[in-house]
């Protein structure tokens, strides 16, 4: 018996994860929405599609979460049915159809026409690049391959996703076409690996070719890399990133650690030599350059010696934003024969001391900005304060300069010049350059 109203054969898609997962749930409900099926995102609705993640234990906890509420839901007659797809049930539906069996149906990361199919629509395959963003109009990701081949021992991602597979350029060009046509003007390249974008279909890294022809989409104002690997990034997309506006001089590059043995162990390719190498080419190419990093503490093996190594190399290195995450013990990865043998509470600890040290580091580079003007986008409003980013900064992730709405206004989903007023750990605070303060 039904105990609250919901309109019938609405379909509410619940996304959980990464940008790789928005963009996947973006592209269901384009599909659902051309075969004029109602669907919502994150609202309410009588038929539910889960998007999981499946990458690190807090992410699975997550995602079981939020299976069993829905599934409480279908029991209580709040909603008819509930399916489930994405990366956990990619990677663990045998287990997940034993254990939560009144799921309708579970899918995995390339079952979309079978999901579809099950939602009583057809998978339209003319469909190329036509999604329903979810976003703030402004920007849309725009997943460039899907996949990867890297054998990174405490990564689970191929065996969610794959092998790699690059998608061809005029499609993207094309894709990127149909988002500038809907008011998007920044574009946030996404992949497991951007620095292996092109090998399977061109026989060479084409990432820089990719940029120049995005480049020349009209409407589109910026163009963001994120997750590029280490190990072979192609440098020619740095004289890219140097000569053309449009690219950000923005690079996201997961380092993940510093200590060669720990490198060697996570089989990552690479050394501290190599990479504190590549980043000094990094800032010498393209001296004006925001590096983003992510780490991770705890590893296998990972003695106070290898931690006192990153520590002082983050130090060393002054990264304008880094994020740090503790070592997760993924079942079917290489490392999962290791023994998980550094504590949770030393995990916790060394992650809070490298985000710490980062946060003063980032204190400092800010100070830096006071009194400078910065050309950003602004994404939303928020209480008091308009809500944008510089060119140097993602959404969701990275620093955001907040602009007080009492004194002033700026116009949602546009490009501001904002003066630098004052600086935090994290925020900065501008004001409008030219444009008077309101009455």
């Amino acid at each position: 018996m039904r105990t609250k109203s919901v309109k019938k054969n609405r379909i509410n898609v619940v996304t959980l994860g990464c940008s790789k997962n928005v963009y996947d749930s973006e592209v269901l409900m384009g599909q659902l929405r051309a075969n004029d099926k109602e669907v919502v995102h994150e609202e309410e609705g009588n038929i539910v599609v889960i998007n999981t993640c499946g990458f690190i234990a807090n992410a699975k906890e997550e995602s079981v979460n939020t299976i069993l509420e829905y599934v409480d839901k279908k029991q209580s007659g709040e909603v008819d049915k509930v399916f489930v797809t994405g990366c956990l049930s990619e990677r663990y539906k045998p287990d997940l159809e034993k254990e939560i069996p009144n799921v309708d149906e579970y899918f995995g990361t390339s079952d979309l026409p079978n999901l579809l199919k099950a939602l009583g629509a057809d998978y339209k395959h003319e469909l190329i690049g036509e999604r329903l963003t979810t976003t703030p109009k402004n920007y849309a990701y725009l997943k460039i391959a899907e996949g990867c081949d890297r054998p990174c021992s405490f990564c689970a991602i191929p065996l969610m996703r794959g092998k790699h597979r690059s998608k061809p350029i005029e499609e993207l060009v094309l894709e990127s076409q149909k988002l500038a046509s809907n008011g998007v003007k920044e574009l946030i390249l996404i992949a497991q690996d951007l620095t292996y974008y092109g090998l399977d279909l061109y026989k060479k890294r084409n990432l820089a070719e990719l940029l120049k022809e995005l480049a020349g989409v009209e409407g589109i104002e910026w163009i963001r890399l994120h997750y590029a690997f280490p190990t072979g990034f192609p440098m020619d997309v740095l004289e890219v990133m140097k000569k053309e506006p449009k690219i950000c001089k923005y690079l996201d590059i997961p380092l993940q650690h510093i200590s060669d043995p720990i490198l060697k162990s996570m089989r990552r390719g690479t050394t501290k030599a190599k990479t504190t190498g590549l980043l000094k080419d990094f800032r010498q190419i393209v001296p004006d350059m925001a590096i983003r990093t992510t780490l991770i503490v705890g590893y296998p093996g990972e003695t106070e010696d290898d931690f006192l190594t990153l520590k002082n190399w983050v130090s060393e290195m002054r990264f304008e934003r880094l994020g740090c995450f503790t070592y997760s013990h993924e079942e079917n990865t290489h490392a999962y024969k290791l023994e998980d043998d550094v504590q949770e509470e030393v995990k916790q600890q060394r992650a809070n001391e490298i985000m710490e040290l980062q946060s003063g580091i980032s204190w400092q580079l800010n100070q830096e900005k006071i009194g400078k003007v910065f050309r950003c986008i602004i994404d939303r409003k928020e209480g008091n304060y308009f809500i944008g980013r510089t060119e140097y900064d993602s959404p969701d992730v990275d620093n955001e300069v907040l602009v007080d709405a009492k004194n002033f206004y700026v116009k949602i989903g546009e490009f501001v010049e904002l003066e630098i007023t004052d600086a935090a750990d994290f925020d900065l605070y501008g004001k409008p350059v030219k444009q008077s303060v309101l009455d």
